[in-house]
């Protein structure tokens, strides 16, 4: 099983990082050890003072696959979830300065929070109206709607899919909307996909 992160998928949170839009999907990995489940506590790693929460739709790959067709990317995830990426991003910072890569500070330990529950995508109207959101001690911090992807769901399945064979179970996160900022101890992370609360876990 893998963990595929796209980055830069919303042109709000490109500029609010000084980012360039991109011109075709950015995508990184995280190992199967950055998996936070079951609400578990995320704990802030002693070598970063700056943790950022990012809130993301995430698929589920169903299907086996290599250089997917967009027109066909749609018979190769059948389910979505919610996630968050969680990013060192003082240690980042420093890491792109150096122009090396992200690794130590997006592919730690319990990076990866994703939920127990993935829905259908059929039970969606269509795949470009999905709402989703993150709130921290009751207030909301991000919002977002797949409509606002620069690159939708098919057009990412099939851009990784050059490069990456899929596998069944694999995970694609999707991107985070504009509003990241750090946690800190005690805080309450609930993410919401639509109207579902899906996440609900403390900073610790």
């Amino acid at each position: 099983m893998k963990i595929i992160c796209i980055g830069r998928n919303y042109v709000a949170h490109a500029q609010e990082l000084n980012n360039e839009i991109p011109e075709e999907p950015v995508f990184f990995m995280k190992p199967d050890s950055a998996l936070l489940r079951n609400n578990d506590p995320f704990y802030i790693p002693d070598w970063t003072n700056e943790v950022h929460h990012e809130i993301e739709l995430v698929m589920r790959v169903c299907r086996l696959g290599k250089n997917i067709e967009k027109r066909f990317a749609h018979r190769y995830y059948d389910e979505i979830g919610l996630g968050v990426d969680f990013t060192a991003r003082d240690v980042q910072n420093e890491l792109k300065k150096k122009g090396l890569p992200w690794e130590k500070a997006k592919a730690f330990d319990r990076a990866a929070v994703i939920s127990s529950t993935f829905f259908p995508v059929s039970i969606f109207p269509t795949p470009e109206t999905i709402r989703f959101k993150l709130n921290i001690n009751g207030q909301t911090v991000q919002e977002g709607n797949s409509g606002l992807m620069i690159f939708g769901f098919d057009e990412i399945i099939s851009h990784i899919s050059k490069y990456i064979t899929l596998k069944i179970g694999d995970l694609i996160y999707t991107g985070t909307p504009a509003g990241v900022g750090p946690v800190k101890i005690g805080d309450q992370l609930e993410g919401y996909l639509e109207d579902k609360k899906l996440l609900d876990f403390m900073v610790k």
